[in-house]
């Protein structure tokens, strides 16, 4: 990948995310991804399960778009639960690292009231940047 991560000077490196990354290719947005599958219905009611059926849907979105994982540069995440999204750590960090691999975008996290899914707990979107050298189109 053809991309830096910045840290600022006397900042800790964070755990899971980068402060900042700077790339150059083709971009692609990934719009937010919920827990549901190809037929548009909710997985499951587990935070984490959520979390890695929407996961595995960016790097299918992406896929569709000639990218992978190791293009994404920036990534929301919309949580309905503070609480719960703090509890799911661990078991949120492990299916990243399986899905997304040791790849740290640029990263928020956001609680809101709702989402415009019934049933969803998480929705994450992302961009990702394809190399200049890797872009096909």
């Amino acid at each position: 990948m053809s991309s830096q991560t910045i840290l600022p000077e006397g900042w800790r490196r964070p755990r899971g995310y980068s402060n900042a990354v700077v790339a150059r290719g083709r971009q692609v947005y990934v719009a937010g991804q919920v827990g549901w599958n190809a037929q548009e219905e909710i997985v499951c009611a587990d935070f984490a399960g959520q979390a890695a059926q929407a996961l595995r849907n960016v790097v299918e979105v992406l896929a569709a778009a000639d990218a992978g994982p190791q293009h994404i540069v920036r990534m929301t995440w919309y949580v309905v639960d503070k609480q719960e999204y703090l509890a799911s750590l661990q078991a949120v960090g492990d299916v990243y690292r399986k899905i997304i691999g040791r790849y740290f975008p640029a990263m928020t996290a956001v609680e809101v009231t709702a989402l415009i899914e019934d049933g969803a707990r998480v929705e994450i979107e992302c961009t990702a940047v394809v190399p200049d050298q890797e872009a096909t189109g």
